[in-house]
């Protein structure tokens, strides 16, 4: 996966955009038009502070089913991703959680969206959903069938779970690269808003080779600089909302203090690198 050719950087910050409660969701609210305006702000906000990628998920529809969700849940998210495909310019991915890895690929295809994100690609991880088990056969296949160049993010022993198949890092991101066909890996804390160890995003850098990882929860103004050491890039939520809290909306202003923190620390390492560089070589 080029992340240069898609997101027009080496090293992307994709900020997500959580939708209110789609319909039939348990806290689904009845209005449609409230969740594309909420969307809307957004995907602005996000993109204004300077993100160069979005990700749009069903966040706030749980509890969620472990696999295929609800077809009123795929129309009112093709509805709001196309509605974002014509307001911003960023590159726009998919989330359809908990796991619903082929209606995230029928989203993306129909709206031309770039990517999806995918939970559980491979392996059995034992979720509040239940036992939820790699879908990589059934994906792969059907975008094949669609004809269709978007790309698999893919989470490696995701947050919210235990493995019940491989609970060894290095192996787990070998098997999802090498027999699940990830075009990038997602590396998460244990729950929402918690980072990824520094070790562990080593290990997986380490497993992963030339294929791209993506810092899944926790990066904020504080630690990206500490993350940014081992990962190409970092998936943004719970740091951008409004006081920090995942309930509220995205705060244009931590965007921007976030896209600041990050490009600086990019910026200190490149040129640290040229010194020790011209040490080398001295």
């Amino acid at each position: 996966m080029n992340l240069k050719q898609i997101f027009n950087t080496t090293q992307p910050i994709i900020g997500v955009v959580h939708l209110l409660p789609l319909p039939t969701s348990a806290r689904w609210g009845g209005s449609l038009n409230a969740i594309i305006d909420r969307a809307e702000q957004e995907a602005v906000a996000l993109v204004s502070g300077g993100v160069d990628g979005i990700i749009v998920e069903n966040f706030f529809d749980a509890p969620f089913p472990k696999s295929r969700v609800d077809p009123a849940v795929v129309s009112a998210m093709t509805t709001v991703v196309s509605r974002l495909m014509q307001l911003v310019s960023a590159p726009i991915g998919i989330n359809v959680l908990r796991n619903d890895s082929l209606s995230a690929m029928a989203i993306a295809s129909c709206t031309g969206a770039a990517f999806i994100r995918v939970n559980v690609l491979s392996g059995v991880m034992a979720t509040d959903q239940g036992l939820i088990e790699g879908c990589a056969y059934e994906l792969l296949r059907y975008r094949r069938e669609l004809g269709t160049n978007v790309k698999i993010l893919a989470d490696v022993l995701v947050k919210h779970a235990q493995p019940l198949s491989c609970s060894d890092l290095t192996t787990a991101v070998g098997d999802t690269i090498d027999r699940g066909l990830a075009d990038a890996i997602i590396l998460s804390g244990l729950a929402t808003g918690k980072p990824p160890s520094l070790e562990d995003l080593q290990i997986a850098k380490a497993a992963a080779g030339d294929v791209p990882i993506l810092v899944g929860s926790g990066a904020d103004c504080n630690n990206i600089n500490s993350l940014m050491q081992f990962a190409d890039g970092a998936i943004v939520s719970s740091s951008l909302k409004r006081q920090g809290k995942i309930e509220n909306s995205i705060d244009p202003i931590r965007v921007s203090q976030f896209v600041e923190a990050m490009r600086q620390d990019l910026t200190s390492q490149s040129v640290r690198r040229a010194i020790d560089s011209m040490k080398i070589h001295s």
